[in-house]
């Protein structure tokens, strides 16, 4: 892993992670973030884990949104599309 025999990571406080969640609500922002935060040599191991650990929650979700998006499109489609709805 990312850890060196005898060096330990700085604590981040309350304040350091209120402030890191705000950061990453923000739309584009917030993504672009995740991604310095995921990748930087000199991020907190803590808050690189934690982007990490997001990153792959949001990969998930969006993962689930296409499937589900595809299977509602394609039950719309097979039952004769959006003319047969109105």
């Amino acid at each position: 892993m990312d850890h060196i025999e005898g060096e330990t990571a700085a604590v981040m406080s309350l304040k350091d992670w209120v402030i890191s969640v705000l950061i990453s609500f923000l739309p584009i922002v917030g993504f672009v973030m995740l991604l310095v935060w995921s990748f930087s040599d000199g991020a907190n191991p803590n808050k690189k884990n934690w982007a990490r650990a997001t990153l792959i929650i949001f990969a998930a979700f969006f993962v689930l949104y296409l499937i589900f998006a595809f299977l509602f499109m394609g039950a719309i489609m097979s039952s004769g599309g959006l003319d047969s709805m109105g």
